[in-house]
């Protein structure tokens, strides 16, 4: 269905358009190496106003006519969005493929998709882009339809076409709002025990992917390349004992993300709009770093993700000439920035410290008397708390002292039916801070 680059094909890379930061010519490079081409040359057109049939111009075409010709090119990558006539006009004129800045991401994208979602997900995105493209009316393909006032020239093949891809789209959809509601039950299940969710978000090769790793040794995929990996990865991770938060770890962003994508990647996406937290990962070290992290926001902007708090945590500062671990506090002492590495983990135990701190972590230590049938009771203060006393009474029941963060100590009076904990809590209770 998606004609996608081979390994090692030779590209052009074209830029249009009066900004062509080197920035942007690092990124399409970036995004070429990453679907597998090898570019190999690289021409820029600063029209002001696109050519209607060949977006650079009919000189500019002829340019890249003894370009492919001098470095033997199969492929031209545009860095700007082409119509369909522009991409058509352009085959046809240099009888090379020629694919656009949403099309390459497409097809990264189709690559790395490992999970049934994620399949789901770039064909549906691929589909959208794919229905913007037909343009060919087959007319020797006619059907004639039967029946009285029926009869005519029948259905031409851009017709038929058209209706099997929107009866895709809609199969594809229809299996994505299951997707997303199994997704709702398990965001209502971690509501349900208290479990609060860290979404990571940031600019694709910043180093999510390595971050989750190390907290958690999730064992993701991680590589030095855009979007190395796609498919969205959900761990605990403990902040301390028996207090977790669920990392989220959600598509990398980029410039110009296409529309398609965040579309088709809303159950995907619906992650970070839901979590309690957001990680802002961002390359320290990157020179274009402020560009990277405005493009990030506009995303998030995009989602509805604004009023999610957030963190920035500058990464890679291994790369840096001082590496020094830290702590950003605002002028009311609240977490703004922690600077650490991933790679060599030095600045982890300040994320944590950051964590423990915005999710409240103190422990409760409590006296409490259990009666004869408070079996389950005990077996899920084993499972959430610290047991430091646990003998049994002349009754037949339990004298327990426990430590727990007040979290899951509301969890349990919620979940054993007590109207307050006060009703089973003894007399010695403290709070250790």
């Amino acid at each position: 269905m998606f004609d996608r680059p081979s390994s090692g094909e030779r590209a052009i890379l074209v830029f249009g358009g009066e900004a062509q930061e080197d920035a942007v010519k690092s990124e399409l490079r970036e995004l070429a190496l990453s679907a597998g081409a090898l570019p190999v040359a690289v021409l820029c057109s600063k029209r002001l106003h696109p050519d209607p049939r060949f977006f650079i111009g009919k000189g500019k075409v002829e340019e890249l006519m003894a370009l492919i010709q001098e470095s033997a090119a199969e492929l031209i990558l545009f860095n700007n969005a082409l119509s369909p006539s522009q991409e058509r006009n352009l085959e046809k004129a240099l009888n090379v493929r020629v694919l656009d800045r949403t099309g390459l991401i497409l097809d990264i994208f189709a690559q790395r998709a490992q999970s049934y979602e994620g399949k789901l997900q770039v064909e549906l995105a691929q589909l959208r882009h794919l229905s913007t493209r037909l343009v060919r009316g087959w007319t020797h393909l006619e059907r004639q339809k039967g029946g009285i006032g029926l009869r005519g020239p029948g259905e031409t093949q851009l017709e038929t076409d058209k209706r099997l891809i929107g009866r895709r789209i809609a199969q594809i959809q229809k299996r994505l709002d299951k997707v997303d509601r199994q997704r709702g039950q398990g965001r209502r299940a971690r509501r349900r025990s208290e479990i609060s969710v860290v979404g990571l978000v940031g600019y694709t090769n910043a180093g999510k992917s390595t971050l989750i790793n190390a907290l958690t040794g999730a064992g993701v995929y991680a590589a030095d390349q855009l979007f190395a990996t796609l498919d969205p990865t959900f761990k605990r991770y403990a902040l301390g004992p028996h207090q977790h938060v669920v990392l989220a770890d959600t598509v990398g962003f980029v410039r110009d993300l296409p529309h398609e994508l965040v579309a088709a990647f809303k159950s995907t996406l619906n992650e970070t709009i839901e979590a309690d937290l957001l990680l802002h990962i961002i390359d320290a070290s990157d020179p274009e770093m402020l560009e990277t992290i405005d493009e990030v926001e506009r995303v998030i902007e995009d989602i509805g993700a604004l009023e999610v708090p957030r963190i920035k945590v500058m990464n890679k500062i291994d790369r840096l000439e001082v590496p020094r671990p830290r702590i950003e506090r605002d002028e009311r002492g609240q977490v703004i920035e922690v600077w650490l590495s991933a790679e060599t983990g030095q600045g982890l135990d300040q994320l944590n410290e950051a964590l423990r701190e915005l999710f409240g972590q103190t422990t409760v230590t409590r006296d409490l008397q259990l009666g004869p049938t408070d079996g389950p009771l005990r077996a899920m203060l084993f499972r959430v708390a610290t047991i430091l006393l646990d003998e049994r009474d002349e009754s037949g029941g339990w004298r327990m002292r426990v430590e727990g963060s007040p979290d899951r100590l509301r969890f349990l009076e919620r979940r054993f039916g007590a109207a307050d904990l006060s009703q089973w809590i003894g007399p010695d209770a403290s709070v250790v801070p």
